[in-house]
């Protein structure tokens, strides 16, 4: 093996595995006290039941064999057979490389959990990811990124998710919303930790490397340019939602901001390793402006209710950079990109390629995702009442609460009387000294 190539690729997978609990993060940062908890599990019990859905079918219906260019075979169920040892073209072990790309399988689904939050049902969103994973996920992974997958033959650029892991969650998020229906009453609370939309945003920066300067597979200049265009595309995108959020509000905000980062983040991830720098700008920016527009403009008119816009967010600007691709990508970037995009000369080519997988992925994630709800409906129910939506679902579903540390910070700041100012695991101390300072003389000069 090159001892370098695995250990970024190791590191790398490592990376993309801290993302999830960052978007449990950002996730719970930003709903409502009492569906924190729900929507922190919902997202972080991807990793348990993603890993082991990927060693038993993942991999193999992913990476072994094909099936009409659309999945591969069950020869090795539970990687029976697999040589981990074996080298792939960039001399990591097979091993390393279904690693990384198990990371992928457990971050993509814990995507679409920010448009259901506050209103599903735990069990059915288990069985729901359970049957995802191996009608959409799996084919979506062979049909772009194994030699053999159509849209692979086909010459698809997508060099770290776009189609696979973007477009997928957030038509995904979409077709979950429609189906489940608007919440009762629409919170108006505030969100629960802005700090933690903040940190959850930071985690996802940091992962973020390794998900696309990862997907290089080996220390060398694509994984350089994919690294820095990733950079210059996010903060890009960050800026251009904080002036959009000055121009229509008057003032920056910090759900804005952090929103404005993912949709850079997201928008460039299929052409990180495609494009220049110049591209990523271009990229970063009509990325966001597309994402803003949907969620200020056309979603109060679509009536789904996206609660935290999954598909605002991952699917619109997924979409615009896997289209974007066919316009940026160039050779001078990366020896793999076989026809430049339509601003370096390449004609239309790439760019009707690049629509063609979108429109494809775009229609058959929608339609896939509709037969399995349709299906797990009929043998589960699918939202929880409504006494346990008014209730929370931390409550409902979990006999949990968020940490209570917000709540107490809140009504120490109002409390008058002196023996009501101090918590009450301080007050000894703190009564102790209060009855001491009030028996002592003044001071004069």
């Amino acid at each position: 093996m090159d001892l370098a190539n695995t250990a970024f690729v190791l590191i790398s997978s490592i990376l993309v595995l801290f993302m999830t609990p960052g978007l449990a993060f950002f996730y719970g940062g930003l709903v409502t006290a009492k569906n924190v908890v729900n929507t922190m599990l919902s997202v972080f019990i991807m990793t348990g039941v993603a890993i082991l859905l990927w060693i038993s079918f993942g991999y193999t219906m992913a990476f072994s064999g094909d099936v009409l260019g659309i999945v591969g075979n069950l020869k090795h169920v539970f990687m029976a057979g697999v040589n981990l040892a074996s080298l792939t073209p960039t001399k990591i072990p097979v091993g390393a490389y279904a690693l990384f790309q198990m990371m992928f399988a457990i971050i993509t689904p814990a995507l679409f959990v920010g448009a259901i939050v506050g209103r599903i049902r735990f069990k059915f969103l288990l069985a729901f990811l359970a049957a995802w994973s191996i009608l959409i996920y799996y084919p979506m992974v062979h049909l772009v990124w194994s030699p053999t997958g159509w849209l692979a033959r086909l010459g698809v650029l997508d060099f770290a998710g776009g189609a696979v892991v973007h477009i997928n969650a957030g038509i995904t998020a979409l077709v979950l919303s429609a189906w489940l229906g608007r919440r009762l009453k629409i919170d108006s609370e505030h969100h629960y930790n802005l700090p933690w939309v903040l940190l959850g945003t930071a985690i996802l920066w940091i992962g973020w490397y390794g998900f696309n300067a990862g997907s290089a597979l080996a220390v060398n200049a694509v994984a350089m340019q994919a690294a820095i265009t990733s950079t210059v595309a996010t903060g890009t995108a960050m800026v251009v939602w904080m002036v959009l959020d000055m121009l229509t509000t008057g003032k920056p905000t910090l759900v804005g901001v952090c929103t404005g980062t993912l949709c850079g983040l997201v928008g460039i991830t299929p052409a990180s390793g495609y494009v220049t720098v110049l591209g990523s700008v271009a990229i970063g920016a009509l990325a966001t402006l597309t994402s803003f527009g949907f969620i200020h403009v056309i979603k109060p008119r679509l009536g789904v209710d996206d609660a935290l816009d999954a598909f605002g967010c991952h699917g619109v600007s997924g979409i615009v950079g896997s289209i974007l691709t066919g316009v940026f990508a160039t050779k001078t970037v990366n020896a793999a990109v076989t026809t430049n995009g339509l601003a370096y000369g390449g004609g239309w080519r790439l760019l009707g390629i690049q629509l063609l997988a979108t429109g494809f992925t775009i229609a058959f994630v929608a339609a896939m995702g509709c037969l399995i709800i349709w299906g797990l409906r009929r043998v589960m129910p699918m939202r929880v009442d409504a006494t346990e939506e008014q209730l929370g679902l931390d409550e409902g579903e979990h006999g949990e609460r968020a940490d209570y540390t917000v709540g107490l910070s809140e009504r120490l700041g109002t409390y008058t009387a002196d023996q009501e100012r101090y918590a009450a695991e301080f007050k000894g101390q703190l009564e102790h000294l209060n009855r001491h300072s009030s028996s002592t003389p003044t001071l004069h000069h």
